[in-house]
């Protein structure tokens, strides 16, 4: 959905400078950017301009507790040492409001609640002291994907589809998130709370997270890193109305509709 109003924290990042306001307060059906009050109806619903998009596998200390006995059996025989990393790619990225398409022959989807870390300059071997000082801010994130078993190497073919990352709605500046540590995230199906979770449970906390993927490999300005998924999302269905809430961010909310299919030939 295209409007007449575009926030400034949804501008591209790209590692251009940016005139992120000092401040932002997600509110019902608004947004207070800076003290200036913009209606959710004059929004540009747009997914945030990112660069790429890296999800986090494995990374809520109660779900690696509850796979311990998994991460003991061969072939692997420990737990993940490294961040388990995987990629929602273009295609995936949705806006705020958007429907997102079931495929044909999938009953159920998972809902995955997670925050995105937006890096506003390139990040490579930080140290932990200054991670954040590449983060420009953050963003809600819904990684949805198709149920399945696979946990160290997540599958392409089931977290990709088309429209399987919803992004938004807006980018908050990394100054107006004064305890990321702590952030409450809920997952929704028709309004009602499937999930309730905190960022005081990962595994690596945020700043954990950034050193040690920044150690093998550089996030660029514009890259979007994900804390991960926890344990046991929820599922949805084709008709659902599904949303991921963050406490400090506001609330990120799309439809799912099925799949089209073509009809035998006449």
């Amino acid at each position: 959905m295209h409007a007449s109003t575009t926030v400034p924290a949804l501008l591209a990042l790209h590692g251009r400078p940016r005139p992120y306001p000092a401040r932002i307060e997600p509110a019902a059906n608004a947004v207070v950017v800076d003290g200036r009050r913009y209606a959710a109806a004059d929004l540009d619903w747009d997914p945030p301009d990112v660069r790429c998009v890296y999800g986090s596998a494995l990374n809520f200390t109660s779900q690696r507790r509850a796979l311990d006995a998994v991460f003991h059996q061969p072939p692997h025989n420990a737990p993940p040492a490294a961040p388990v990393l995987y990629i929602k790619p273009r295609n995936t990225w949705l806006g705020h409001r958007a429907a997102v398409t079931v495929p044909a022959g999938s009953e159920e989807i998972e809902v995955g609640a997670t925050l995105g870390i937006v890096f506003g300059r390139d990040a490579r071997r930080l140290r932990r002291e200054s991670a954040f000082d590449a983060v420009a801010g953050y963003t809600i994130v819904n990684d949805l994907s198709i149920p399945h078993t696979s946990m160290f190497r997540p599958p392409l073919r089931f977290n990709a589809r088309d429209g399987f990352c919803p992004l938004g709605p807006w980018v908050v500046p990394r100054r107006s998130v004064a305890a990321v540590d702590r952030l409450q995230l809920r997952a929704l199906v028709n309004g009602e709370v499937r999930q309730s979770l905190s960022t005081a449970d990962l595994h690596r906390d945020v700043a954990q997270l950034i050193v040690d993927v920044s150690e093998f490999m550089t996030l660029r300005a514009g890259d979007l890193l994900t804390i991960g998924v926890a344990a046991d999302p929820p599922r949805a269905r084709a008709g659902d109305r599904v949303a991921v809430e963050i406490d400090g961010l506001g609330r990120l909310e799309n439809t799912l509709v099925a799949e089209a299919t073509s009809g035998p030939p006449a």
